[in-house]
């Protein structure tokens, strides 16, 4: 069985692997969703079963202690999550965020970069009633420390 990509995934896979390429397709992101906006998002890779977002730190996502605020970092997991979702899930069907547990690790100095991973890939082909799939999405800060741990349950449906 063939499953073609979502909308949002041939979109990214048009444009330039560039930096270029990646701003927008970002800026398109975030007209789309615009909340993911407040974290300033970029893209910088995504494909089936892999998304990495990166995010400045500005006074926008900042907190009391000058440190990204725990829900902007959630903001960023969950953009990352998303991404890798359009990546993933086939045009056939679709998903939506269910719940999320986040361990904040450590304090999060400095931009961020979240690396949403799957260990394997869901058979589609085998999901007609929905399934909850489970995106892993790890954050870290520039020095490589992972920072932010989330673990985000997406239900995924046959259209």
């Amino acid at each position: 069985m063939t499953l073609s990509p979502s909308p949002t995934y041939s979109a990214w896979q048009k444009l330039p692997d560039n930096a270029l390429g990646h701003a927008l397709f970002s800026v398109g992101m975030c007209l789309r969703v615009p909340y993911f906006g407040s974290v300033l998002p970029r893209v910088v890779e995504m494909r089936p079963g892999r998304c990495e977002v990166r995010a400045p730190k500005w006074w926008g996502v900042r907190n009391h202690l000058g440190t990204f605020h725990a829900i902007a970092a959630c903001n960023l997991a969950e953009a990352a999550m998303g991404m890798l979702s359009e990546a993933t899930v086939p045009s056939t069907h679709r998903w939506i965020p269910k719940s999320m547990t986040v361990d904040y690790l450590a304090k999060a100095n400095g931009p961020l970069r979240a690396v949403a991973a799957l260990t394997e890939l869901p058979d589609f082909g085998a999901i007609t009633e929905g399934a909850d799939v489970v995106v892993p999405v790890r954050i870290f800060d520039g020095q490589g420390v992972e920072v932010v741990h989330a673990d985000i349950t997406t239900w995924v449906t046959r259209r």
